[in-house]
Parts: structure tokens; sequence; C-alpha cells
């Protein structure tokens, strides 16, 4: 007797072909049977008028601190994710020698917005080197399954030193341990090995994570003993302005290893068309069978801002300066003073500072495309939403606009209110390079950060939104058909991850499936919560219309709400499809 059915629910099932309606039947934490009408079960699940998907395979978080306290990581497990990855852009907490424990906190702060004193409170360092670090994951329960990357900046600075945090250039003895150590990761288990060649990417006062500036003969070493492994991604976020720059070691990787290199693959506004030649490359590897693959978001990467958030328009302001550290009331009494909005809205302070400030610059050229959210997140909006526009048609300028919208002039006057401002992937003023991108055979869902930048960015919704946006409600240009969605985030992640047991609705795979009801499938507003050890803060977003989440054949959520299950275990390696 089967353990699951669920009946009568359209089938999605990963592979890219048409949507069926049929019985899924679950036996001993396995797909049994799929299709038809099956017979009796001990339990079963009525999804009639439903979806059933696989679950979501994220492959681009840095759960790597809340992994070791937060059996659901959330919020990944709202958004149907049953399989996450860890440990990208080169950093992470192994290995690392006692002595260096803060400062890689240091440098995750630094670098993805995860507060230090909330990893300083969660983490329990029982592990120094990398197989010990997997064997911490393995020992705790959890809601989905975890896999991790061995991280450039932990391993040069576990071999080298100051030498490593300096960026003095590695001897042939330096590149020697790291392929060690890389290797050992690997053979414990990682899932690949990751590094960051980006500017982006700041720690402690404008440093810079170790490997940012590592030299040919250092990367192409480890790349050496990823091959000698015979496993694993080679995962790198570079310079995206200058990232046709980075292709050709990208490449010569890739075709010698014959295993997956994945780049970060983005549009900027200083190169709005640099995607294409992208793109066209990825054409070219793929004829001659190179896996190579650019790594993209499914929507624009984007800030969230508000007065309780990292990152606002007025954060470089002295007056803000002076109120940050108030107490959330005080602050807010502040804020709802005449004479301290007028002082944060003067246009010439923002001019003057962006002369010398490359942040404020930012924010000078982003007013254009800096959007008030609203009751319902648009995540595609037109220009003529943004605060300049706004300004224009209200006598005020968009500074004033920003302000009364995050201090909630909406009648709230709650100091809760959020802008929205696309960074990358905007410069056309919409999502369309996105839809040529995502139907790429060379491209990689990824990038949503799920864990990271906690007090500006909640891209981890990503999975929902490609649902809800791409295959259901986009009005500013083609839609994309709901299998393909449903495959690009599932059976193609799990793929290029060497994940074989999973992604895919079929007999003898992982029961790792989403019930969806997908008319009711919608975002919810994203909002700052209080919840990280020490009573640290993220800006989170849950969803409506998942029935429920199962991992190995067990709800871990239902209708959004855990139910204690926690089915979830450490992925070792690449995973064999089933004979």
């Amino acid at each position: 007797m089967l353990d699951t059915v669920i009946r009568g629910a359209t089938v999605v099932d990963g592979s890219g072909g048409a949507p069926f309606t049929g019985d899924v039947g679950l036996k001993d934490g396995l797909i049994a049977q799929v299709g038809g009408k099956l017979g009796a079960a001990r339990r079963e699940i009525d999804a009639a008028g439903a979806l059933v998907t696989p679950g979501w395979v994220d492959v681009h978080t840095h759960y790597d601190g809340q992994a070791t306290w937060d059996p659901y990581l959330s919020p990944s497990t709202q958004h149907g994710v049953t399989t996450a990855v860890m440990g990208n852009c080169g950093v992470g907490f192994a290995p690392v020698k006692p002595e260096r424990r803060d400062w890689l906190i240091s440098v995750m702060e630094g670098v993805e917005d995860i507060p230090g004193t909330v990893l300083s409170e969660g983490i329990r360092w029982d592990w120094e080197s990398f197989p010990q670090y997997l064997d911490a994951l393995a020992a705790k329960p959890r809601a989905l399954d975890v896999g991790a990357q061995v991280p450039h900046s932990a391993v040069r600075t576990y071999v080298m030193g100051e030498r490593g945090i300096t960026h003095d250039e590695a001897t042939a003895d330096d590149i020697r341990a790291m392929t060690q150590i890389v290797a050992e990761g690997l053979r414990a288990g990682a899932l690949g090995f990751s590094t960051s060649r980006t500017l982006i990417h700041k720690y402690q006062q404008h440093k810079y994570p170790p490997g940012t500036f590592a030299s040919p003969e250092e990367i192409l070493g480890i790349a050496r003993s990823i091959k000698a492994a015979g496993h694993g991604v080679f995962q790198m976020t570079a310079n995206h302005v200058g990232m046709e720059g980075e292709l050709w070691w990208l490449t010569q990787i890739a075709r010698d290893n014959q295993l997956p290199v994945a780049f970060a693959l983005v549009q900027t506004d200083q190169t709005p068309d640099t995607w294409k030649r992208l793109l066209a490359h990825l054409d070219g590897t793929h004829a001659q069978g190179v896996p190579l693959y650019g790594s993209v978001s499914g929507r624009a990467t984007s800030m969230v801002m508000g007065f309780q958030g990292s990152l606002h328009p007025f954060v470089l302001h002295p007056l803000w300066q002076q109120l940050a550290p108030l107490p959330w009331d005080a602050k807010l009494a502040r804020l709802r003073e005449p004479e301290v909005r007028a002082a944060l809205t003067r246009m010439e302070v923002v001019q003057m500072a962006a002369q010398v400030s490359q942040e404020a610059a930012l924010f000078l050229r982003g007013l254009p495309r800096l959007f008030v959210l609203h009751d319902a997140v648009d995540y595609e909006p037109p220009l003529s939403d943004s605060v300049v526009v706004i300004g224009q048609a209200t006598g005020r300028n968009p500074l004033e606009v920003a302000y009364d919208a995050m201090l909630g002039n909406d009648g709230r006057d709650d100091g809760k209110g959020l802008l929205y401002f696309p960074v990358f992937n905007y410069a056309y003023g919409d999502l369309s390079q996105l839809h040529t991108q995502l139907q790429h055979p060379r491209t990689l869902i990824s990038l949503a950060d799920g864990g990271a930048h906690v007090g500006y960015i909640c891209d981890v919704s990503m999975p929902t939104f490609m649902l809800t946006h791409w295959a259901r409600d986009r009005a500013r240009g083609p839609t994309l058909p709901l299998a393909q969605v449903v495959k690009k985030q599932t059976r193609d992640t799990a793929q290029v991850y060497g994940l074989h047991d999973r992604g895919l609705l079929a007999p003898g795979l992982k029961a790792d499936l989403n019930i969806i009801d997908f008319e009711r499938l919608a975002l919810d507003l994203p909002h700052f919560v209080f919840d990280l050890p020490a009573g640290g803060r993220r800006l989170t977003q849950g969803a409506e219309g998942y029935l429920a989440t199962l991992v190995n054949g067990e709800v871990t959520l239902e209708n959004g709400q855990p139910t204690g299950a926690l089915p979830g275990q450490l992925v070792r390696g690449p995973q064999s499809a089933p004979a």
C-alpha cells in the first residue's frame, strides 16, 4: 500500500512537458507512481484543482550561519523551497581557525548584510575543517535539504592567514594547500566551490574579501582539484560591467573540467546590452558541449527601503546618522517633526554628497527608478510611477515623496512604509531582457540570496514570483509557459548541481513536492521582523496559496504553517537517479 496519494491534481512534473491531471503516489520517501487513478493509501490528499510540482531547488543562498540554528531556513520554506544550496560568492564559515571566527563573521556581515551580533549569538562553532562543518549541518534536524559549497575567502585565509587577507599573491605551496582543502571538502560532500571577484563585495570599511584578486594560477589550481574530485560546480560572482573579460578563463575551466561553471549574469545601467553578448557566448559554448552557465535572476535585483532597514535615501545624511541610534519610538517621533522632514529632504544636500560619495550618487541617479510599495507589490512598475513623476504631479521633490511614503503618510504615520529600488536588470525600465534570458538553455535561475542582505533585500521569494509573474500575471509583456517556469527552478537547477534524484515527479525520485492553489498564489508585502538571534532585524516576505510542501514524503508545511515534521537532510555530493 502507498503511504500517501495526492488525488486529482494538475501535475506539472518538472520535465517541461504539458501539465496533466492525475494522482501522485508516494512510498518510503520516494515517488512511487505518477498519473492515472491510483489505489488506496494510508493518507490521501485531495488536490483537485491544485497544482502539484516538484519542490523548488534554490542554488544561491547564504544560509551558512542560519542553517546552524533555524530548521526552516525561513522564509525559504514558506515559498516551497525543498533544497537550498549555500556557500555562494566565496563567503562562508569553514574552514576556520578559532582565532578567525569573528573575522569571518565580519566578512559575512559586510558582504551579505547579515548582522554580526546575530551571527555571533546564533552560531555554535562545532567545527574547524570543512568536513567538520558538514558534520555539524548533518546533525541538525531540519524541514528541507541543504547543500554547501567550499568558500574561497575562508580557504585562502585558513591557508595564508594575514597574507590572504591582504591579498598577497599565493605561492605554489599556498595553492597546493588550498587545493587539498577544496578536494577534502568535495570528498566530504561539498557540492562545489565558490569565489567572488566583484568590487561590490566589501567589509570593514571598504576591504575586499580574500580571493577577490587571486591570480590565474590560484584559480586554475583550485579548479583542477574540482576536476580531480570528479564533481562540483565552480560558482563565481564578478564585476558585472566587466564580465566579458572574465569569460576566457571561466570557459577554460568548464572546457577542461567538463564540470559546471556558473557566473552571475545581470544587466547593469552602465552597460545595458552586455547581457546580449554574454548570451551569445553561451550559445557558442553550449554548441560545443562546454558546461558554462549564466546565473540569472527571475526579477530585478532590488533593494526594499524603509526607515527600519539598512538602506534608504537618507542614510548618508548627517542628521539621519544622529537619529539612527535612537530607539524606534523616539526615532519615529523625530521623523514626524516637520523640521526633520525639511532637513532630510533637501535635494541640494544629496546633490552635494553625490559629488564625493558613490553611494549618494547611486541614490541620486536612481530616483527616476524609485517606487512606492503599495498594498500589492508590483515588481515590474512603469517608470511613470517613480517618485520623480509623483513629485512632479504633487508639487514635491522626489526625496519628499520618498520620505512621506516611508513615514506612511497614507493614514498610518507609523514609519513602516517601503520603497522599491531595482538596481540590476531594470535598465530598460521593464523585465524584457529577463524574458529572453529565462528561456536560454544555459541560464541557471539563481541569485535569490536567501538569508542575506536582511536589511534591504528580500528576493528569497523568487520561486513564488516566478509562478505568479512569469506564468500568470505579467501585464507589460509576454508571459512564459507554466511548465517551463517550473522546470527552470526544479529539474534544471537540480541537474546542474548533480542532484539527479530530485526536481522531477517520476517514480524512484525523492518525494519533494509542492501542492499549490495557483489561482490564489500571491506574495505578501515585504516587512521587517525582529526574530533573529539577539533580536536581530530582517526583511521577510511570505506567500499565500501553498497548500502543502512535502520533503521526503512528509508534509513539512501546510497552508504556510510548519507541521513540526523535520525530514530534511544534508545533501552530501552528487546524487544519482534511480536505475
